[in-house]
């Protein structure tokens, strides 16, 4: 009995059809949308944690309670100084005054962040704080 070591078998012709693998065409554009993913998030994430120092500032002024809502502004302008938020001000505040004593602020603004050529990307942020 003699077996012809040249032909393949029928298990390795099937185990050779099941494998499959990334061509080199589907491993570009996966680099490619992870280039782009990659991008958005480097972009986005500064923008991100700039809300949150903006969140965290205006719980501290609302917690301190100053007498006026100019105190107000201007604590958080202080904050704002420290934190390096630029995209909002103390005099851009909706600030409100209740009659229990409590204050209630709260804010609003948009924030557009370029990504190439004439596409950009627009987030809206919105918050307040008692």
């Amino acid at each position: 009995m003699t077996t012809n070591r040249l032909a393949p078998s029928p298990f390795t012709l099937a185990r050779r059809r099941a494998q499959r693998g990334l061509s080199l065409i589907g491993l570009v554009l996966a680099a490619a949308v992870i280039v782009f993913a990659a991008l958005l998030v480097m972009k986005v994430v500064p923008s991100a944690l700039e809300y949150n120092a903006i969140r965290s500032a205006i719980t501290k002024v609302a917690t301190a309670g100053g007498n006026s809502i100019r105190d107000d502004q201007v604590a958080f302008d202080r904050y704002a100084a420290i934190d390096d938020i630029t995209s909002i001000a103390g005099k851009d505040l909706i600030i409100e005054k209740r009659g229990d004593g409590h204050t209630v602020i709260s804010f609003e603004y948009e924030k557009r962040i370029p990504l190439f050529g004439p596409a950009s990307l627009v987030i809206e942020y919105r918050g307040s704080a008692q």
